[in-house]
């Protein structure tokens, strides 16, 4: 079963179908006045959450007070919480802050990326398929397993920074002599895909973190304690210990900048992200080794869960990794566990999501595709989402699926009513299984109606 981290509240839902409309992968259907996910085209990328105008849409976290299950709680941090708060609070503070919300370590993940440009640049080099696909962002990984099924095979089989420091950090303690059942390893995620990776990892059997808090929920409390005049500054030494590439690794072009070839794309942005992989799934995109795909615009910056402009937020982080100079900083501790890491690293193939299956008769399924030729033809092809579903294409296939009526399309319900073949009542009728009643109710005011 698949793990979502967006979920609608009915009772919120005002069916102004605006999530439906943003959704890169047709996943939302108006029905009954409400927006219904289809779990299974879902890639948690948080579109529908960013355009809700009333908040209907959240992202389910988990319960904070599950920290304290642990005697040690890791908090993981992206670089990124540290670039929402203003630059007069130092690293130092906010690591501290975070220990005060009841974490008894900190480690910001993209420490675990020094380690992957080496093992990109072999895979780069040995894979005979090519562009390889990052597999840093899991909402791209989703989407291309929903949408792009053939591509699935150019997605690079290597877990992302924030795994390698879960095993990593793990590792350290165990061999500190703490018992693993006393570890809690956290993640403060910027976006909702993040969740469902931890939750359903897509390529591992099982995630190394225990559990995932939004970002937005823990920067408040973060920011009480900064505010404190009373609080309490740890001894840290890791955060002093970064190479530039390292930190700015979640920011758009943080990966390919650290790679050998100079043949590879950074590209943001989900509708972006789409048309690049079109050409690549047309084979129009040539003398390319590497695509680093991020669903947000600015990459994490610009995650659902952050609370700073993305800009603000990356140029603080980028002006942050100016401050560590290359070749200067102390080899990351993180290579002495180098064997066990290269071997946490490597995930399973990827496959393709199963979502475009008529039948799995093959019979059944060529008659379904001939009917679903023929539904197709008969709507208008407008696209005008009356009918509850995203386009014309996507009726026509809930339809062969039993999921809907050919007549909630407007312009078939009209011709139905003009041949006298529905009663303005039974029209009625169905336009409400799509859009409820609510949206009916209500007197006509005579006297505003147009001549």
């Amino acid at each position: 079963m698949i793990h979502h981290a967006l979920k609608i509240i009915k009772e919120v839902c005002i069916g102004c179908s605006r999530c439906m409309n943003s959704c890169p992968t047709g996943a939302l259907r108006i029905r009954n006045g409400k927006a219904c996910l289809i779990e299974e085209r879902c890639v948690d990328c948080g579109e529908c959450y960013r355009v809700c105008p009333v908040e209907a849409i959240i992202v389910e976290h988990d319960d904070f007070k599950k920290i304290f299950d642990f005697k040690c709680r890791v908090a993981l941090v992206p670089a990124i919480l540290i670039s929402q708060f203003e630059q007069r609070y130092s690293v130092k503070e906010i690591y501290s802050a975070i220990r005060e919300n009841g974490f008894t370590h900190v480690y910001e993940v993209e420490h675990a990326s020094v380690i992957l440009p080496g093992l990109i640049d072999k895979i780069i080099d040995k894979s005979p398929v090519k562009p390889i696909i990052s597999s840093y962002c899991p909402a791209i990984i989703r989407l291309i397993q929903v949408k792009f099924p053939e591509l699935t095979e150019n997605i690079m089989r290597l877990c992302t920074p924030v795994d390698i420091a879960g095993v990593y950090f793990r590792k350290l303690l165990n061999d500190s002599g703490v018992d693993n059942s006393d570890i809690g390893i956290f993640y403060i995620t910027p976006c909702a895909a993040k969740i469902a990776a931890v939750k359903s990892p897509v390529g591992e059997e099982k995630s190394s973190i225990d559990g995932v808090i939004n970002l937005d929920f823990i920067y408040n409390r973060i920011y009480s304690v900064l505010s404190s005049s009373s609080m309490k500054i740890y001894p840290f030494k890791e955060h002093e210990n970064f190479r530039p590439g390292e930190i700015s690794w979640s920011l758009t072009g943080g990966e390919a900048e650290n790679l050998k070839t100079d043949k590879a794309l950074s590209i943001d942005g989900i509708g972006n992200v789409i048309k690049f992989l079109e050409q690549v799934e047309n084979r129009e995109l040539k003398g390319v080794d590497f695509l680093e795909l991020r669903a947000c615009d600015e990459s994490c910056a610009g995650g659902i869960l952050t609370v700073e402009n993305r800009f603000l937020a990356a140029d603080r982080l980028r002006k942050r990794s100016k401050t560590y100079k290359r070749g200067n900083s102390v080899e990351s501790d993180i290579f002495s566990y180098k064997e066990l890491i290269d071997r946490a690293s490597l995930i399973e193939e990827i496959k393709p999501r199963s979502v475009d299956i008529l039948d799995e008769d093959f019979y059944q399924a060529m008659l379904k595709m001939q009917k679903l030729k023929e539904a197709e033809e008969s709507l208008p092809g407008v696209d005008c989402g009356i009918c509850g579903s995203p386009n014309c294409k996507s009726l026509a296939r809930d339809y062969i699926k039993g999921e809907a009526k050919l007549e909630y399309c407007f312009f078939i319900l009209q011709r139905l009513i003009e041949n006298k073949k529905l009663t303005p009542q039974e029209s009625g009728e169905i336009l409400r299984a799509v859009w409820g009643n609510k949206k009916f109710d209500g007197e006509i005011d005579e006297s505003k109606k147009s001549d």
